[in-house]
């Protein structure tokens, strides 16, 4: 575990800091030639990290598999073995060169079909939608006539069976309806409360 964290620690000072500072200072400079060298070691350091993924997977059991890291990240900056350039100039370079037309292709053509199925998955995103959308709707539209229906039923069927409305006379269905009337308004608030 401490080996982890110091190959982690040092691919990241030396491998990554150092680097990116270096490359400033040719990017301010302006010198074509450190330029160009630390280009290659970019180049090469992104096949590293690319790498580094599966090894860590797979080979991280292997006795000094972590202090090889650390001597791999030196020798790709040591201004005495260059090892970054060495790399680049044997194996990436003839072999980029090699494959660029079909890499190209193969970009371009992964750029189209990422482009086609965005399209095509956001239709089917704003189709959902809008079908939702419509739904809701529709079953909103149907709970509130169920809700007014409810009121109507509840009202005429409490005022039937009250007692008080049974006998004659003018003050028992003025008092009945002024109850029908309170219990309406608050079933309206209580609903629009809910909602």
């Amino acid at each position: 575990m401490v080996s982890w964290i110091i190959s982690r620690l040092v691919v990241l000072v030396f491998g990554t800091l150092y680097p990116a500072y270096s490359s400033y200072k040719a990017v301010k400079s302006k010198d074509v030639k450190e330029y160009v060298k630390w280009m290659m070691y970019w180049i090469i350091f992104a096949l590293f990290t690319t790498v580094e993924v599966f090894t860590d997977m797979f080979l991280c059991w292997l006795p000094f598999y972590y202090e090889l890291k650390i001597a791999f990240v030196v020798w790709l900056l040591s201004p005495y073995t260059k090892g970054s350039s060495v790399l680049y100039r044997k194996f990436v370079h003839p072999t980029l060169s090699s494959k660029e037309k079909d890499i190209d292709e193969y970009i371009c053509q992964a750029k189209d079909k990422s482009y086609d199925t965005l399209v095509h998955y956001g239709r089917k995103g704003l189709n959902v939608a809008a079908t939702a959308a419509v739904m809701a709707a529709t079953k909103g539209q149907g709970v509130l006539s169920d809700r007014l229906r409810s009121f109507s039923m509840q009202d005429l069927s409490s005022y039937q069976s009250d007692p008080d409305n049974s006998g004659s006379g003018t003050t028992q269905p003025a008092a009945a309806q002024q109850r029908t009337r309170t219990m309406m308004r608050s079933k309206s608030e209580s609903y629009k409360a809910a909602s």
